[in-house]
């Protein structure tokens, strides 16, 4: 069994006793509700992005897998909808409320590694514009953020505590990890290298290891076998993603983006404060699981953003180490300007982040071009309504005979969950699509013989149809020309596949 980390107290002041409510922790807590209050408070400035509305689409139709993403991001999305319906504000909550939690975390992992309440304010703080960034919308990426952080801090307090019962908690954090996102293998691996590098190889012969690691593989395991049951779609799922995004150039910029977006300065501190200090010696693996996760989306070519869940266990371990080193300098003038500056890099983070990362600056402004060129997410934010009506409107077009026996067939998953979700308020039937999950859920029986096509180029849309004219043109209330406009402007009304639907079908599968 581990020993027990004790972490130096603080001398008591006579006659003092501090109040619950003005403690460190409910400090943290007060930092973690105010980034919730702001996401809701601007959250439905300019309405679903395009993979919220596939998530909202998917949470309609609950499984056990998706070919884009495990389950959790979708259950949750179930929730949102039982709980706040259709609301933009809502359907965000537990996205913003998962990253908040995170801020918590971090001041906890720094009170952990014997930090002070500057520390665990100082380790909350640097998490925060993550948690901002982050919790803007409705992704599973924020699902995935949350419990690699969940489960450094749960590996934190097995080490602080030496309780080897903390390996089921571990265990399920990765297990759940896995359902919110595939890339937690990496930072499993990582803890895996870290135990056998470290001291904690010891555990290697407790029992309560090897249960947390059943705990993981048995909560991942309704997954893995709806994955078998599907081909492992996933996979394929996920070549042409990565394979998308080499060609891109989204890759590229990694190592970068590591170094100029992540306090870089405080990374290297939590390192030294990992390798090279007395105090920071016990919790040498969370060095080794920074490192080789970094590694390995190095070597596997990963997105800049994979990496960002393991930055606050660092991050805390940087905030110890500063504390630490502030308190010994002799002339405290110099002190307060390290302080002074550590802070102004922080704060400057967290305006830069609200600034243009959350959807408060109005469209068509300079300011909305400056935000749009740095993050991608806005345009997609933008023009769905319009999308629908202007279907609607091609469907008003149609003789009876045409309207009864009508398809709607986008080509993206963006439209189609808009067509799902606002459809029915012009009586459209549901969206079909090759695309994802969408392909699964089949064109309808009888199919139509009637399709209104969107998201198609006329050269595709012509030689897969019958009878095909232009009938549309998408537009939106602002006069942008947003991604779907740019590369899709047209609507067509079109006759049945030229093919047949059952062959059309078999071949029409795609990923994106």
């Amino acid at each position: 069994m581990a020993h027990a980390i004790s972490a130096p107290a603080p001398t008591p002041v006579s006659g003092c006793r501090p109040s619950v409510w003005t403690g460190t922790t409910a400090i943290l807590i007060y930092m973690a509700l105010a980034t919730v209050i702001l996401h809701a408070i601007v959250g439905n400035r300019y309405g679903f992005h395009a993979d919220e509305l596939a998530t909202l689409d998917d949470a309609r139709h609950l499984a056990w897998g998706y070919p884009a993403y495990p389950p959790v991001t979708p259950f949750f999305g179930r929730i949102a909808l039982m709980l706040f319906g259709t609301s933009l504000v809502g359907f965000r909550f537990f996205a913003s409320l998962v990253h908040g939690a995170t801020i918590v975390l971090a001041g906890l992992m720094a009170r952990d590694f014997g930090g002070r309440r500057a520390a665990q304010i100082l380790a909350a703080a640097a998490s925060t514009p993550f948690a901002i960034g982050g919790g803007a919308l409705m992704q599973y990426v924020s699902f995935d953020y949350f419990f690699w952080v969940l489960t450094a801090y749960l590996i934190v307090r097995l080490i602080k505590t030496g309780n080897p019962r903390w390996w089921l908690a571990v265990g399920a954090s990765i297990g759940f990890g896995a359902l919110s996102k595939y890339t937690m293998a990496f930072f499993a691996a990582s803890i895996v290298a870290g135990v056998l590098a470290t001291d904690v190889r010891r555990q290697l012969k407790s029992k309560w290891l090897w249960m947390g690691v059943a705990v993981a593989v048995l909560i991942f395991l309704p997954n893995l076998l709806w994955q078998a049951q599907h081909q492992f779609v996933s996979l394929d799922m996920l070549k042409h993603i990565h394979a998308r995004d080499i060609e891109n150039g989204k890759t590229a910029a990694f190592l970068h983006d590591q170094l100029a977006n992540t306090f870089f300065p405080l990374v290297l501190a939590g390192l030294c404060f990992f390798l090279f200090t007395r105090q920071g010696r016990p919790f040498r693996i969370v060095a080794w699981m920074y490192l080789v996760t970094l590694t390995l989306f190095i070597v596997a070519k990963g997105r800049t953003y994979y990496m960002c869940p393991a930055y606050p266990m660092v991050w805390a371990g940087g905030a110890v180490w500063l504390e630490g080193w502030l308190a010994g300098m002799r002339e405290r003038w110099r002190a307060w300007v390290v302080r002074g500056v550590v802070w102004a890099a922080i704060s400057f983070g967290v305006i830069l982040t609200i600034a243009y990362y959350l959807p408060i600056a109005p469209v068509n402004t300079r300011w909305w071009a400056r935000a749009s060129a740095m993050q991608e997410t806005y345009l997609g934010e933008i023009g769905w309504p319009e999308l629908v009506e202007e279907i609607a409107r091609v469907r008003d077009t149609l003789s009876p005979e045409q309207r009864a026996h009508l398809g709607v067939l986008t080509g993206g998953y963006g439209p189609a969950g808009a067509v799902d979700l606002w459809g029915s308020r012009y009586g459209l039937p549901r969206a079909i699509s090759g695309i994802n999950s969408n392909w699964e859920r089949g064109y309808g029986d009888p199919p139509p013989r009637t399709v209104i096509v969107q998201g198609l180029k006329w050269e595709v849309a012509n030689r897969s149809f019958e009878g095909c004219r232009v009938a549309g043109h998408l537009w939106d209330r602002y006069g942008i020309t947003t991604d779907e406009m740019k590369w899709n402007p047209e609507i067509y009304v079109c006759g049945p596949p030229r093919e047949g639907w059952r062959a059309f079908w078999s071949h029409w599968r795609y990923f994106g």
